[in-house]
């Protein structure tokens, strides 16, 4: 028996770093992913795919590990990062982008994440395990932002 835990985030923010310099970091999958937390490790699939394997989270018994690939699509052009799930990587799918706006003396950012989360767990422990996972997830997303923010010169 498994449980499916849904993600669904969106966050907008504004960065002091040039459009130029902010596309180039998101947009180099390795690069960006160093700013996120508890990731063991990043394995690149080839061709813009990535598996992400990350650190373990648990309470009392119960210990979780999210995998998961994505595809990533860059287009400077149009300022944005896009990720589509890999089928059959790991216990998640995983979608996304960057939205990312030149505003001249900064640089307006748009991120949506979205997932699915499948673990091996009776569906008695979803009203448990749903909580942690999208509040871990939501935690680590927004630390990811904190890093990035900083990394960028700060919020503009």
């Amino acid at each position: 028996m498994a449980i499916t835990v849904s993600i669904d985030l969106g966050y907008e923010f504004e960065v002091k770093a040039k459009f130029a310099e902010v596309f180039d970091l998101l947009s180099d999958v390795p690069t960006s992913a160093s700013h996120f937390p508890k990731v063991d490790q990043l394995v690149d699939l080839g061709g813009g795919a990535y598996r992400w394997e990350m650190a373990k989270i648990g309470i009392a018994s119960i210990h979780l590990q999210t995998i998961y690939a994505s595809q990533y699509v860059s287009n400077k052009a149009k300022g944005s990062v896009v990720w589509t799930p890999v089928q059959g990587e790991g216990n998640a799918l995983v979608s996304g982008s960057w939205a990312i706006k030149d505003n001249k003396k900064s640089t307006h950012l748009t991120l949506l994440v979205q997932g699915e989360l499948t673990v091996p767990l009776p569906g008695l422990m979803k009203r448990v395990v749903a909580p942690l996972v999208e509040s871990e997830f939501e935690k680590m997303t927004e630390q990811y932002i904190t890093n990035l923010t900083q990394r960028f010169g700060g919020e503009a």
